[in-house]
C-alpha cells in the first residue's frame, strides 16, 4: 500500500544512509522500525516517563523556544555556534 508521511529532513537523511549502508531500502527499513516498536508496545515494554524541565533565573526559557521540538532546538544551538 501507498502512502505519504512527513519526516524531519535530518532524519530522511539518516534514514537513507542507513538504508544504503544495510544494502536495503527506505521502505524497508521504515517497515522494519515500525515491526519493532509495534511489537515492544504489545509486550508491554515501557517508555520513560517524561522529564521535567526546570529553569532557573528569570522569566523562563526564551520566548519562542519550544522545549518539545527537539529539532527546532538542535538549530537554536547549532545557530550559536
Amino acid at each position: 500500500m501507498r502512502t505519504t508521511i512527513r519526516l524531519d529532513e535530518k532524519l530522511l537523511r539518516e534514514a537513507k544512509r542507513l538504508a544504503a549502508e544495510s544494502g536495503t531500502t527506505l521502505t524497508a527499513l521504515i517497515e522494519e522500525s515500525l515491526r519493532e516498536w509495534i511489537a515492544r508496545k504489545k509486550a508491554g515494554t515501557r517508555t520513560r516517563p517524561p522529564v521535567r524541565v526546570h529553569t532557573a533565573g528569570k522569566g523562563g526559557v526564551r520566548p519562542g523556544v519550544d522545549l518539545d521540538d527537539t529539532a527546532s532546538l538542535v538549530d537554536l544551538m547549532e545557530a550559536r555556534r
